[in-house]
């Protein structure tokens, strides 16, 4: 067999152009074809153009498919199909509106003369059918494999490699763990095509059409596609063969000319304060009226399209944030429609923590919540819910250990004790959501004197509403958790600080794999106290925050407090974190990356330089080859915890003292 890569979808692109019965959308940077479901015979080709010189299906494949599945109903009219189609320049619609029916066809592969399907591909929401025709092992009958939990309906680009050999299936969706079933029949070792024609789409008729976009359907003969797809980062954009009229980016015509291919592209374009840049965001712009600025978003951050390139000038004192008692930690979060929020982990139990509200350009009193030592917050949503998790370090008025989770109540437009979770000494919380499913962990420090303790990581039961215990990790002093993730795969860093006799111990990195997370790498830290992941452009960093060298196997050093601070970059050949770059602290206990116009910074929260609290914090300036070059010293007391916001009016920095009842807003003036 000729393991050349069959290119099923190129058959039906006419070498000139477009056929009448498809399109071109363009969305989040890549293009697809969108078919007509009033024509699905004209989707069809003769399997003998793929098939030359033997008229018999190839017992080993692999069938390759990138597809994007929209996720609500789009309704085109016939009379709306003719008018896009005469309008040669670039054309918006809104693709995002569009619910795959209840089953779609990507092909099928069909007798002329009968209404029977070979072998098809077929997907319905949660699920992939597989169908096939094997009259050798049972009559006339067909057969189909059903991959679950296959969820592709969230508007983004996905790439699927069926594997097919004897009775072993497998399906791997974005280089992600294969699904594979094992079935009682084999496929056919001799499955005839004279006779019989592909079609894309459909399975020739108006019913069961795909509404979403295709990029890529190709047949692989006598071999299995994963490994010539999955051997990059960007999977997703790997491609065996596609048609030429979608391939690279659109040539800009020169004055009256038009595009070779018309496309049309998805645009949706927010208004007001800075939103959320996330994978659901792709594609999206923002209009920011206040910089006259248009953004698109690339997926993590906002990308300037139209704007004067801002650049940070200096630092300036904005407001003086009078606290409860010393602060732990803040957390910024917003909540839809109700506005800017800073809720600060308070030391003191009367009168508790507190949660600040945007108001007229300045933090204001919101709400007070009891809490035992507080050491931080941490804001989430499930669904339309909206949480807000508390880590105490102290034991409350009962003597029990219990961190709580609060719930957003929207008729009180108060936060209300949803669940108490028993904890030990705890520092931190992270929420993540890994395969639709909802996480919480928690951080515990320590349990009287033993520094040894396992934390936790809880899962959500939607059908009780609480979170449940999932997985335990032994942890040593652990001050901070971290989530993130790279392409399909899930990780989560421990900041490991003291194991009862010294702060020099190995931090983990932890990868969720099989259900459950499990151990990916170990860097030696000194005393961990928080782990700041970030990007810069296709670049993935991992910067840890040193707090104190202890050991009492040695001698004491001169300092305790003056270490380095390290940032490691993500190696894809060695598939590990290697260390990139170190940086001068003074117990460093957090960093904060955010970004200024084209440039990218880390702030450090400097607490204690061995003599003093009155410590400069530092923020570094991303400078390409030279990696991280301190830019800015800023005055701080004790500090603790540094979060970045922006607002309509501008961009900001706050921190947290744990030394003193006052935290600071600074703003970042800008150029």
């Amino acid at each position: 067999t000729d393991l050349r890569p069959l290119d099923i979808l190129s058959e039906v692109v006419p070498a000139g152009g477009l056929a009448r019965s498809m399109r071109v959308f363009q969305a989040q940077g890549m293009r697809g074809l969108q078919l007509n479901a009033s024509q699905p015979r004209a989707l069809g080709f003769p399997a003998s153009r793929l098939f030359v010189h033997c008229d018999r299906f190839p017992e080993e494949f692999s069938i390759v498919v990138t597809l994007r599945v929209l996720s609500a109903p789009m309704k085109v009219s016939a009379a709306g199909w003719a008018r896009s189609r005469q309008c040669p320049a670039l054309r918006q619609v809104n693709l995002s509106r569009a619910l795959p029916q209840r089953n779609e066809y990507l092909f099928t592969l069909m007798p002329d003369e009968s209404s029977s399907v070979l072998l098809g591909l077929r997907y319905a929401p949660g699920k992939l059918h597989f169908l096939f025709w094997s009259q050798e092992h049972n009559g006339v009958w067909q057969n189909r494999v059903t991959f679950p939990n296959v969820s592709l309906s969230d508007n983004q680009w996905h790439t699927l490699i069926l594997a097919v050999s004897g009775r072993s299936f497998s399906l791997t969706v974005d280089c992600s763990i294969p699904k594979d079933i094992v079935m009682e029949t084999p496929f056919p070792s001799s499955l005839s095509v004279k006779g019989a024609s592909f079609y894309l789409g459909s399975r020739r008729r108006r019913k069961g059409v795909f509404t979403g976009l295709l990029r890529q359907l190709v047949l692989l003969p006598g071999a299995d596609a994963t490994s010539q797809i999955c051997t990059t980062m960007n999977f997703k954009v790997e491609m065996l063969s596609v048609p030429t009229v979608l391939q690279g980016l659109p040539e800009k015509p020169a004055s009256n000319e038009v595009l070779k291919y018309p496309y049309e592209t998805d645009t949706k374009v927010t208004l007001g304060s800075r939103p959320l840049c996330t994978k659901q965001e792709k594609a999206k712009f923002w209009f920011n009226a206040s910089q006259r600025g248009l953004f698109l978003c690339n997926g993590s951050t906002w990308i300037s399209m139209l704007e004067v390139k801002q650049r940070l000038d200096y630092v300036e004192e904005y407001q003086n944030l009078v606290t409860n008692s010393e602060t732990m930690g803040v957390e910024i979060f917003t909540i839809p429609k109700v506005g800017l929020f800073a809720a600060t982990a308070n030391r003191y139990t009367l009168p508790g923590s507190a949660i600040y509200k945007w108001t007229d350009g300045k933090f204001v009193p919101y709400q007070n919540i009891p809490t035992y030592q507080a050491q931080s917050w941490k804001y989430f949503t499930i669904g339309k819910k909206i949480f807000l998790a508390v880590a105490n370090f102290e034991q409350d008025d009962r003597g029990q250990e219990l961190s709580v989770i609060y719930k957003w109540s929207r008729r009180k437009e108060k936060f209300i004790t949803h669940q108490r979770i028993s904890t030990h000494s705890a520092r931190d919380w992270e929420a993540f959501v890994i395969e639709g499913e909802a996480f919480l962990a928690v951080v515990n420090h320590r349990e009287g004197n033993n520094h040894n303790v396992d934390s936790v990581i809880y899962r959500w039961n939607p059908r009780t509403g609480l979170f449940e215990t999932n997985q335990t990790i032994p942890t040593s002093g652990a001050y901070d958790w971290e989530f993130f993730t790279i392409g399909p795969y899930s990780f989560l860093a421990v900041a490991n600080t003291f194991n009862g006799t010294s702060t020099k111990i190995y931090s983990h990195i932890y990868i969720w794999l099989s259900g459950s997370f499990q151990l990916f790498q170990s860097i030696l830290t000194i005393g961990a106290a928080d782990w700041e992941v970030f990007r810069i452009g296709d670049r993935v960093f991992l910067a840890v925050a040193n707090s104190h060298s202890y050991d009492s196997r040695m001698p004491a050093p001169s300092n305790f407090y003056a270490i380095n601070s390290s940032i490691y970059e993500l190696n894809i050949t060695a598939q590990m974190f290697v260390k990139f770059q170190d940086l001068l602290t003074f117990s460093a206990l957090d960093w904060e990356f955010f970004s200024v116009g084209d440039d990218s910074f880390l702030v450090v929260a400097n607490s204690f330089d061995g003599f003093t609290f009155s410590v400069n914090s530092i923020i570094y300036r991303w400078q390409g080859y030279e990696g991280f070059v301190a830019v800015h010293h800023l005055p701080t007391v004790g500090c603790r915890d540094w979060e970045a916001f922006h607002t309509a009016e501008g961009s900001y920095l706050l921190y947290s003292s744990a030394k003193e009842p006052l935290s600071k807003v600074l703003k970042l003036k800008t150029t």
